[in-house]
C-alpha cells in the first residue's frame, strides 16, 4: 500500500522509480511555446508535437504562453511539477538572451530545467533595401565602414534576436550603425521595403518571401552552413567572418528534477520525430537546420545553454537593451 507521503511525492514528480518512468506517459503531455500562435516557433512546435504524440502514444498539446521575451512561458515550465507532463520548447530567447537582457530573470536557465535535447538552429539572414548599392557581403562591409554615420538598421524590438544579430554584425565589422527598433518584424520589414532603413538581420523564414519577391536584397546568411531554403546565398562564415553567427534555436526542456528515464524517453521520441522524412522536410521549409546526432544529448544541451548565455552577454550589454524589472 502506498503511504500518503509517498503518494504526495509521486504527485509532485518526486521519487519516481523505474516502474513509473516506464509507464510514462499515461496522459497528454503539454509542450509550452513561449510565443504567440502562428509565428515560426509556434509552427515549428506544432510540427514536432503532432509526430511526437504518435511516437509517445499520447497527445502532445501545444500551450502558447508569450511575454517578457519568452520568460513567462519559461517560468511556467520551471515552476511545473517534474513529472514529465509539462515541457518547454525553449529558444535562444528563453535560455540565453533572457539571462542578460533582464536584470532580474524569472528563472535560471541553467539551474531550473532538466535539458532534454537540442533540436535545430534557424539562422538569421542579412537583408538590405533593394537600392542599397551593394551585391555581396564584401561590398556591404566596405559600404558600411565608409557610410556608417549615415546608415541605420531595423529590428523587431530592442533585445530581440533580430536586434542582437545586427549588434553582433556591428561588433564584428567594428562599425557603429544606428538602431531603429520597431514593434515587431512586420513594420520593420515594411520600412525596409520602402527604403526608410538600410538593412535587417531577419529570421530566414520570414525573409524568404520578400527575397523571392525582389522587394529586399539578400546579402548573406549569418551562419556557418548554407540554408536549405536559400542554398545559393553565401554565408558570413564562408566569406571569412567566422564570428558572425546569428540565429535562433529550439530545444526541449523539462523542469529540474524530472527523472532521468522520462528525460530519456522524451529525447528518444524527439529523435524519432526529427528523423521522420516528412517532419524534416517541413522543418527545413521553415529554414531550420536539424542538429547532428552528437549534439542531441542532455549533457550537450546543458553545456550549450551556458555557452550561449556567455556568447550573447557581450552584445546584449553593448546594445544597452538591458531591462530593469
Amino acid at each position: 500500500m502506498i503511504t500518503r507521503t509517498a503518494a504526495l511525492l509521486v504527485a509532485a514528480g518526486i521519487g519516481f522509480g523505474p516502474a513509473q518512468a516506464q509507464d510514462w506517459p499515461q496522459r497528454p503531455v503539454t509542450m509550452v511555446v513561449s510565443a504567440a500562435a502562428g509565428g515560426p516557433i509556434d509552427v515549428f512546435g506544432r510540427i514536432m508535437a503532432e509526430r511526437m504524440g504518435q511516437v509517445l502514444g499520447q497527445q502532445v498539446v501545444i500551450e502558447n504562453v508569450p511575454g517578457a521575451g519568452g520568460m513567462i512561458g519559461g517560468s511556467r515550465v520551471a515552476k511545473a511539477a517534474p513529472d514529465g507532463y509539462t515541457a518547454l520548447l525553449g529558444t535562444i530567447a528563453t535560455h540565453a538572451h533572457s539571462q542578460t537582457l533582464y536584470k532580474k530573470p524569472l528563472y535560471s536557465a541553467t539551474a531550473d530545467f532538466a535539458p532534454v535535447n537540442l533540436i535545430a538552429e534557424i539562422p538569421l539572414v542579412l537583408i538590405a533595401r533593394k537600392d542599397l548599392p551593394v551585391n555581396s557581403l564584401e561590398e556591404f562591409v566596405a559600404y558600411a565602414k565608409a557610410n556608417q554615420g549615415k546608415m541605420n538598421f531595423g529590428s523587431a524590438g530592442a533585445g530581440s534576436a533580430t536586434h542582437l544579430g545586427c549588434i553582433l554584425l556591428n561588433q564584428a565589422l567594428a562599425t557603429n550603425i544606428q538602431h531603429v527598433p520597431y514593434k515587431g518584424t512586420g513594420p520593420a520589414m515594411q520600412d525596409l521595403q520602402a527604403g526608410r532603413i538600410d538593412f535587417l538581420c531577419e529570421i530566414i523564414v520570414t525573409a524568404v518571401p520578400q527575397i523571392e519577391a525582389g522587394t529586399v536584397k539578400a546579402i548573406a546568411t549569418l551562419s556557418r552552413d548554407r540554408s536549405p531554403v536559400l542554398p545559393d546565398l553565401p554565408t558570413a562564415f564562408e566569406k571569412g567572418f567566422k564570428d558572425i553567427q546569428a540565429y535562433t534555436w529550439t530545444a526541449l526542456f523539462f523542469p529540474k528534477d524530472t527523472p532521468a528515464p522520462i528525460v530519456g524517453k522524451m529525447r528518444d521520441a524527439a529523435l524519432k520525430t526529427m528523423a521522420d522524412p516528412k517532419v524534416r522536410q517541413q522543418l527545413q521549409k521553415l529554414g531550420a537546420t536539424i542538429v547532428s546526432d552528437e549534439r542531441t544529448t542532455p549533457d550537450y544541451l546543458g553545456k550549450f545553454v551556458q555557452s550561449e548565455i556567455d556568447k550573447w552577454a557581450g552584445p546584449i550589454k553593448a546594445s544597452g537593451a538591458v531591462v530593469d524589472q
